[in-house]
């Protein structure tokens, strides 16, 4: 079962180019920390951004790199189906575990195009599927009915909710059952998700703070909310931080100063501004990451 913190991988890069050296250490990085998943090439993993050939790259080697000792989540979204078919098929050649698939962005289609969309991926794909439903990002939000009739089908087991909405945990479980699985797509929310009914959280700032996180999970998945606020409340200015600005952009900057990856990311994305900067260095104090 997918669930506790499972880190939305970022790409390194170094001089434009993917750099595998590193991402290989990540891996290995994240498992010693306490992780309970990888999830590579989504929006953190700056899979717009990649050619197809380097998304293909970095799922194989996170795979390879992960030896089976935790879960891969690869992901394989797109608002071409046919074009999430062959990179779902992809992950699964090449041994993930599940994937990942964000609601089809920009083309926005209706309800039942998107249960058309994810049945379509479903029959062309052997490995259980997580749906990524992010309307912030896709303009387009998957309804929890419209996502009860895809919780029919057998492999698709669960949800990235990133809506923000707390409320929908409940009505996603109420009417998806209890063992479908819920993911938080949001770190600043994570804590109270878990309350309403989530499992865990695949997380940007988990990037950064793998073993705090993994340890917030544990104690949410044992009833101990308590002990989970108390490392809430010390992440939380590293969470605001890191989304002042593009995330990825942010926790990339975050992992510089702790010597774990350049900070670099490709256009349209550019560098944090100074101010912002500031604030991820005073959230890693906070978070007692950085002297």
């Amino acid at each position: 079962m997918l669930q506790g913190s499972l880190p939305a991988l970022v790409t390194p890069f170094t001089d434009g180019a993917l750099d595998l050296d590193t991402l290989k250490k990540l891996v290995e990085w994240h498992i010693a920390e306490g992780s309970n998943g990888l999830v590579p090439v989504g929006t953190t993993g700056e899979s717009p951004t990649l050619t197809h050939a380097e998304h293909e790259t970095v799922v194989a080697e996170v795979v390879k790199a992960a030896a089976g000792r935790i879960p891969v989540v690869a992901g394989a979204g797109s608002n071409n189906t046919t074009e999430s078919i062959r990179l779902a098929q992809h992950a699964e050649s090449v041994g993930a575990d599940a994937v990942l698939v964000v609601t089809p962005y920009y083309n926005k289609p209706t309800q039942a195009g998107l249960i058309a969309h994810f049945a379509a991926i479903h029959e062309a794909c052997g490995l259980p599927i997580i749906i990524y439903n992010i309307p912030g990002r896709s303009v387009v939000d998957m309804m929890p009915a419209t996502m009860a009739e895809l919780a029919k089908l057998p492999r698709i087991i669960g949800v990235k909710d990133a809506t923000g909405d707390l409320a929908r945990v409940c009505d996603q479980r109420m009417l998806c059952g209890p063992d479908f699985i819920q993911l938080s797509g949001e770190d600043a929310t994570a804590h109270g998700f878990n309350a309403q009914g989530g499992v865990g959280c695949i997380s940007v700032t988990g990037n950064v703070a793998p073993k705090l996180l993994s340890e917030m999970q544990a104690f949410c998945l044992t009833g101990d909310y308590a002990s989970a606020l108390e490392i809430q409340d010390k992440l939380m200015p590293l969470h605001k931080a890191i989304f002042t600005e593009p995330g990825l952009v942010g926790v990339k900057y975050a992992m510089s100063c702790l010597g774990l990856c350049a900070p670099d990311v490709r256009l349209p994305l550019v560098p944090l501004t100074d101010k912002t900067k500031a604030l991820v260095e005073d959230g890693l104090r906070h978070a007692g990451l950085l002297g």
